[in-house]
């Protein structure tokens, strides 16, 4: 995949001389004519998430506790696993992290 911005997944790519299909620019138009509060309230999306969605709340005592119960409860596409470093990266130990102080010394 090319790392070019102007690229478009579904064509060739986009400048500022490329035409928009009209459908969208009618689109464009009359979105901006809605007011601000309308436009809002339509950019957010509920989307159910599976077992986060079917509790009111959920705590947990420590990190390491929540950690588990997502690793153990949640479907892999949701995101809230642990993320892995890719293939052939190091790794740091935390021997070797570098610790800094809290506060700002001015």
């Amino acid at each position: 995949m090319s790392s070019d911005s102007s690229s478009n997944a579904a064509g060739p790519p986009l400048d500022d001389t490329t035409p928009l299909d009209p459908a969208w620019q009618a689109e464009f138009e009359a979105a901006s004519k809605r007011p601000l509060a309308l436009r809002w309230r339509y950019s957010f999306i509920k989307t159910y998430r599976p077992v986060l969605d079917d509790a009111e709340y959920r705590s947990f005592d420590t990190m390491a506790e929540y950690r588990k119960w997502c690793e153990e409860n949640l479907p892999e596409w949701l995101g809230y696993g642990r993320a892995e470093a890719p293939a052939g990266v190091a790794t740091p130990d935390a021997a070797s992290r570098t610790t800094y102080p809290r506060s700002i010394r001015r």
